[in-house]
């Protein structure tokens, strides 16, 4: 029967099995592990007879998930080939931080109480952008979801805040109809005189929407009904000739004191624009609130629908 290693005149110490490693700094993607060399280990001679310790991975130790168990265990080698292994050791990996996608998150799927869990983690910004510049508020605004409008802002939500277009939570509030998430903003600081990339106000927007009373509300509470736009020097009234046609909008921009004669850039009145885009009702209406149909523009050319002809020389 052969003698035991240690018994047989290596100079090796009894081969036993190693501790299991140290489990050091524990993140949400990574563990670090640590082991000691044995005491007096031999390093004499070449590399490939020296005693070996490595760590036997039954899991990798980076690029791991979060809040996962993972086990590994030490492995020590002697030059003659044989092997012993340390018992196993678990450890999990921390839960993944929070961060602005956790609260995009939350507020798409209208998620208050997760929305609230992220908040009061202290570390996601309430302003953050999500991939198309939309913080956490706009999204909000901009589905109607009232309470979790009322959570950010409780929060520090910047109500004035705008994307990459320069639309701001007011705006999208006011194109989606949501009424009393405009009058919300309004109460913390919102403008009407607030301007996107085009220069289009919320009325504008509004106007663009069709909301009869989001436009009321804006009309009451003092918004001016002929600021232009900076591309097109278009007013709401002069939107709604160009987008919707809606004669019901016009009639309340119109009733508010909407210039039915302004000009854009090119000349053009929200008659000549309604003819263009065939909004017959909105043409009648536009002429019983006193458009004039003789007026000229720079382009000389006549609009004529149907039985109304607009000269424009």
């Amino acid at each position: 029967m052969p003698l035991p290693c240690s018994k047989r005149g290596s100079s090796h110490k009894p081969f036993k099995a190693p501790t299991p490693p140290v489990i050091g700094k524990v993140s949400h993607h990574s563990i670090d592990l640590s082991w000691e060399t044995e005491e007096n280990e031999p390093r004499t001679g070449s590399p490939e007879k020296w005693t070996l310790k490595a760590i036997h991975r039954l899991h990798p130790m980076e690029s791991l998930e979060p809040s996962t168990s993972y086990k590994y265990r030490l492995r020590i080698t002697r030059p003659t080939g044989e092997s012993l292994y340390s018992p196993a050791v678990s450890v999990s990996t921390t839960r993944e931080p929070m961060s602005g996608k956790n609260l995009h998150r939350a507020v798409n799927m209208n998620d208050e109480e997760d929305m609230t869990r992220v908040l009061e983690s202290g570390t996601v910004s309430v302003n953050v952008n999500d991939k198309h510049g939309f913080t956490p508020l706009m999204v909000a605004a901009q589905k109607g979801f009232a309470r979790l409008v009322h959570k950010l802002v409780e929060h520090g939500a910047d109500v004035n805040m705008k994307n990459g277009s320069g639309k701001d939570s007011l705006m999208l509030a006011c194109f989606f109809g949501h009424l009393d998430i405009v009058k919300y903003l309004r109460r913390f600081g919102a403008t009407w005189q607030s301007q996107d990339m085009g220069g289009c106000t919320p009325l504008h927007w509004a106007a663009d929407g069709g909301h009869l009373a989001v436009i009321a509300y804006m009309i009451q509470d003092g918004c001016e009904v002929r600021l232009v736009d900076t591309v097109s020097h278009w007013t709401p009234l002069m939107r709604v000739s160009a987008v919707s046609g809606n004669p019901a909008v016009a009639s309340l921009l119109i009733r508010a004191g909407a210039d039915v004669n302004t000009r854009d850039k090119d000349g053009k009145t929200p008659l000549m624009v309604a003819v263009l885009n065939n909004h017959e009702e909105l043409v009648q209406l536009l002429l019983d609130s006193g458009a004039d149909h003789d007026v000229k523009n720079e382009v000389m050319t006549t609009y004529s629908m149907g039985s109304v002809a607009i000269r424009a020389i």
